[in-house]
């Protein structure tokens, strides 16, 4: 479930300040680098850039924020030199590429300035590597997560806007499975097939229009009867949560990630755990390392983490390796033997990524792109055998921030692909 930040990246910087989270940390460096940049002090804004950089594992955005502030500087080596690394980390900038923006108008009659343009030009070319499963006939649901249930054949979608899960067929017949018990969207979804429950969120995000206005800011997790669809339990979340994402223990007990708030939660015994509330600004959809007592946890912001569930010790990937390869903007994330598959929607152009880790599972050593387009708009995946099914054209990017659908924006039916993994 990603969340809009509202953090903006191209002007804060974090750095390690004992006794406050990272959501804190950012906050109270935005103040300083908008007032820098505002006074034109491009020294100190090139200096939280370049600590974000580092603590945001290579994030595509600084990169180019960097680019920015070096072109303010009056250093174009350095300017040009942050445009090719956001190049290889296979972004692109449509304003830049139409000449909206203007940060770079004092080297944009460079040779090198047009080489970095036709490569990021190249980024923006379309690859689809998988094919169409089946399609979602309700272009109002606004699917969000997917599971598979191996016993009936089918998968388990959840609705953001028709407050359901839904029971889908291979070949895309659709039955309810469940109503939020609320009327609240549905978010995250994961079957426990052992104990033949599911497991589920609903969420009343702040703000948004599907939602009652009463419940606005709440959210719980549900588990129903994986036969019957009756609900089991529900457990309200903490005040003021969004538990949009989830992954399960081998024990069965959620793990839940709150975006909005940056916190880490374990389910266990009708009890609500805080696992970590410091490290993260937006985690999204964990997936358990296997024969672990730990997670890999996406942060929308800061990359991917090895979290440790029973200490809350956390460890980023490729910390010191983050020019390779763009972990920042991931919403879903899942394993399949020595690799994670990543649906990248808060990158530019969104993709749906692999990437292959080390022995060690602590370095993503290659990737290779499933999806890339400026309109794929994927939102959860799972695993099935040897396949990936993942949901495209999800409607998110057609909805503005209270949930309405922008002008001008029409929903359309939902994919979800299949990809045949190596």
């Amino acid at each position: 479930m990603r969340i809009v930040l509202i953090v903006a990246l191209a002007v804060i910087g974090l750095t390690s300040q004992p006794g406050k989270t990272a959501i804190e940390q950012a906050n109270d460096l935005e103040q300083r680098a908008q007032s820098a940049a505002k006074a034109g002090d491009q020294k100190t804004r090139i200096s939280a850039d370049l600590e974000l950089l580092h603590l945001l594992n290579g994030s595509p955005a600084v990169v180019e924020a960097l680019a920015r502030a070096y072109a303010a500087a009056g250093e174009p080596h350095r300017a040009l030199a942050s445009l090719n690394r956001f190049a290889d980390l296979g972004q692109t900038d449509e304003d830049l590429l139409a000449g909206r923006d203007r940060h770079f108008s004092m080297i944009e009659d460079l040779p090198e300035y047009k080489t970095v343009l036709a490569r990021l030009s190249k980024n923006e070319a379309p690859i689809s590597l998988s094919k169409v499963a089946f399609t979602l006939p309700d272009a109002g649901l606004l699917p969000e997560d997917i599971d598979y249930d191996a016993h009936s054949r089918s998968f388990l979608v959840t609705s953001v806007l028709g407050r359901k899960i839904l029971r889908v067929q291979l070949n895309g017949s659709v039955a309810r499975f469940a109503l939020s018990p609320d009327n609240w969207p549905m978010a995250a979804i994961k079957i426990d097939a052992v104990r033949d429950r599911v497991w589920a969120t609903e969420v009343a995000f702040d703000g948004f229009a599907a939602a009652p206005i009463s419940a606005w800011g709440r959210s719980a997790i549900l588990c129903f009867d994986l036969r019957s669809g009756r609900m089991l339990q529900r457990i309200e979340g903490p005040k003021h949560s969004s538990l949009g994402d989830m992954v399960l223990t081998p024990q069965g007990e959620p793990i839940v990630s709150d975006g909005e708030n940056g916190i880490l939660y374990r389910i266990s015994n009708g009890r609500i755990i805080e696992i970590n509330g410091t490290d993260f600004i937006s985690p999204q959809t964990p997936v358990m390392l296997p024969a672990e007592e730990k997670a890999f946890v996406p942060d929308y912001t800061r990359g991917i983490a090895k979290l440790d569930l029973h200490t809350g010790d956390v460890f980023w990937l490729n910390q010191n390796d983050a020019d390779k390869v763009a972990i920042n903007g991931i919403d879903g994330l899942y394993m399949y033997h020595r690799s994670l598959i990543a649906t990248q929607n808060g990158s530019s152009p969104e993709r749906v990524i692999l990437f292959e880790l080390d022995p060690s599972l602590t370095r993503i050593v290659s990737s290779k792109v499933i999806e890339r387009s400026a309109s794929v708009d994927p939102t959860h995946g799972v695993v099935v055998g040897g396949s990936f099914y993942y949901i495209v054209n999800s409607g998110w990017a057609k909805l503005d921030e209270h949930g309405n659908v922008k002008p001008g924006s029409k929903l359309t039916p939902a994919n979800v692909m299949k990809y045949k993994l190596p």
